[in-house]
């Protein structure tokens, strides 16, 4: 079935190097994690300037799309197109042994834990609204509602290492379904029973790790543990049955590999998985737990600011997937967790500060894009506020960092601690609720740092904000004339400007002006791409709008990057959706890493064909960088030639 986001998952499968490049790819909340073999086949700068694409990052050995909001849809039509279902062994890859062993870390967690994420968050809520229904008297205990929503809150977190050996057994590429009897045979309920009963023996008496013996396996001592709701027990015998089924494979006979592959795999790992890896992986489970708690109790104050502080720079390069299985651990352990607890202000700092933006900013654009921000921030999605405006204007990004350091070093103090797994932002209450004392004391604590980080951040915002000129409206006291003898020098000539003087930039394209806000892509439309214009062209051509390099060049013809001598980064693209016509009726003059001068054709296009063909040729010239500029003006003309100017820039 066809989708509206083929033409960008196109585009991004041939932009990460081709689908023989990727070696596997997940999605989280807002972005697309690949894990490439040959990471500089992938064309980073055409990605980043690709309506749709909000950045790309590469950080924990993966190469990281963010595409916002949409990023399920636009993961399903990628899988669609690039057929991934099917993904390289790890020797096919040559990665693993590349990338270190913290990226390595982060990319196996991610692997594992983003597929169960969501329904994780959704059964936490559960919940946690059912521990408040039962503390106001809606629901008791015993009534039916009660136990069929209880089933579905539970379902994950006690047959968690059922759903984790599936995910852990696609990441270490062995039989999914061996991946699944590991699970379902570490929570088999004839062993757990056997844990009510005496024990035949102790092992290791009087240590830290004194354990109770209730069977023996080949007269060998099984110490039995409950791996309902762990994680790492599952993790770390899934990852050994790994190491199992390929040695199967090479010692099982052809005729007998249907079922003896599977039967050796789990009759050398299951029994392992009892009396060595699960033990093993409880102890480790609890010293982590142990470890956490320690440095909470440390300081609580300076454990929140950190964790606080840095969360969203965490979040920027995806290394906080590495930190859920621990945050899991903990509930397991503890009971509760104090780690995701400090991060509880995080977004809200960021909607506060959208929100002084928006009340201070006269920058139509700007507060546009904040406005679309502000909603995805109160519902836990940070990261088009953070690319699309604190981050590029640098000091409300530092000020939402302190005021979340602040919230997480207060929250702290008050004692809030994180019971269950739920959604994000305001979504997020509910994981707060105590099942076991005051349901609603941690709630109101992590009301109150909230309140606190988010008037904090909201005053800073007010105190510091310096705003940007309106790109349609700001031509007050700028000379856009043509014959003006500051601007009539092209860019590119010998004749350096000053950090006084202005830039300027010429038309790539004849046709009438339209206000980028008129574009029917809300990735330029809502500036997220950067600043500038759109141009319906009257005529197919499109020339250099400056001196500089062709840094990007897509192959259909249809979109090109520029980098001029004075460090602009620019984008031109013609038409929506332009790409699905793969380069026809475009033609070009230039190649990609060519050295421009002002004026030059760079394409031609024919403008009638792409109409007649259903597409749109309007088109966006867009200053990426516009940020590192306080004033950006354009012409107020409706209709211009090329070459003429209709953009002008200042330093800050």
């Amino acid at each position: 079935m066809a989708s509206k986001y083929d033409g960008l998952a196109r585009i991004i499968i041939q932009n990460v190097g081709g689908k023989d490049n990727v070696a596997s790819v997940e999605h989280c909340m807002t972005r697309l994690r690949f894990e490439l073999k040959d990471e500089s086949k992938a064309n980073t700068e055409m990605l980043k300037n690709t309506d749709g694409i909000v950045n790309v990052i590469s950080s924990g050995g993966q190469y990281q799309v963010i595409i916002g909001n949409h990023v399920g849809q636009v993961y399903q039509a990628l899988v669609e197109k690039g057929r991934f279902e099917k993904q390289a062994d790890d020797e096919e890859t040559g990665k693993q042994g590349k990338k270190g062993l913290l990226n390595a870390f982060v990319g196996t967690i991610s692997g594992i834990f983003v597929p169960v994420i969501g329904l994780l968050c959704a059964c936490g809520m559960i919940k946690g609204v059912l521990v408040l229904l039962s503390t106001f008297g809606v629901l008791s205990a015993t009534d039916g509602t009660y136990i069929i929503l209880s089933a579905i809150g539970d379902c994950i977190f006690y047959f968690f290492p059922v759903f984790i050996g599936y995910t852990a057994a696609k990441k270490f590429k062995v039989n999914e379904f061996i991946g699944l009897a590991i699970g379902t045979s570490m929570i088999y309920p004839t062993l757990i029973s056997l844990m009510s009963g005496d024990a035949i023996n102790v092992l290791f008496s009087g240590t830290a790790l004194e354990s109770n013996v209730y069977l023996t396996f080949l007269k060998i001592p099984v110490i039995l543990n409950n791996y309902t709701s762990t994680v790492i027990p599952v993790i770390l015998a899934v990852w050994f049955a790994s190491k199992v089924e390929r040695f199967s494979k090479k010692v099982v006979p052809n005729v007998i590999k249907s079922f003896g592959v599977p039967l050796l795999t789990l009759v050398i790992a299951v029994p392992i998985t009892f009396m060595v890896i699960g033990p093993v992986a409880t102890w480790i489970s609890g010293l982590i737990g142990m470890l956490v708690s320690t440095l909470y109790q440390l300081s609580p104050i300076v454990f929140g600011a950190f964790v606080g502080g840095f969360w969203q720079v965490f979040v920027m390069f995806g290394i906080h997937q590495g930190l859920i299985p621990i945050v899991i651990n903990n509930l397991a352990t503890m009971k509760y967790d104090t780690i995701f607890a400090a991060t509880a202000t995080a977004s809200f700092t960021q909607v506060a500060i959208l929100l002084a933006i928006m009340i201070r900013t006269k920058n139509k654009r700007l507060k546009t894009t904040s406005f679309s921000a502000f909603f995805s921030s109160l519902f836990g999605i940070t990261e088009p506020a953070i690319y699309g405006v604190t981050l590029p204007l640098k000091t409300p990004f530092i000020i939402s960092c302190i005021t979340s350091a602040v919230g997480g070093g207060l929250a702290m103090f008050l004692g809030v601690k994180f019971y269950n797994m739920g959604g994000q932002g305001i979504f997020a209450f509910p994981t707060y609720v105590n099942p076991n004392g005051n349901a609603l004391h941690d709630i109101l604590m992590v009301v109150i740092a909230m309140a606190v980080a988010m008037v904090l951040a909201f005053i800073l915002m007010l105190i510091f904000f310096k705003d940007k000129a309106e790109a349609s409206t700001a031509t007050a006291g700028v000379d856009l004339n043509p014959t003006n003898a500051e601007l009539a020098s092209p860019l590119g000539s010998t004749q350096t400007p000053s950090s006084d003087s202005p830039i300027v930039l010429g038309s790539p394209i004849a046709g009438r002006i339209v206000p980028l806000s008129e574009v029917k892509d809300e990735a330029f439309s809502q500036g997220y791409m950067g600043n500038g214009i759109a141009i319906e062209p009257t005529e197919g051509k499109i020339v250099a709008p400056a001196d500089g390099i062709l840094t990007s060049l897509y192959p259909t013809g249809h979109a090109m990057g520029i980098t001029t001598d004075s460090g602009l980064e620019l984008l031109i693209h013609v038409g929506k959706d332009t790409v699905k016509l793969k380069g026809k009726y475009f033609k070009v003059h230039v190649k990609q890493g060519d050295a421009i001068k002002k004026g030059q054709l760079l394409g031609e296009f024919e403008i009638d064909s792409i109409i007649n063909a259903g597409y749109s040729t309007l088109t966006p010239f867009i200053v990426t960088n516009n940020n590192d500029y306080e004033q950006f003006a354009v012409t107020d003309q409706a209709l211009v030639g090329t070459g003429d100017i209709i953009i002008t820039l200042n330093k800050y």
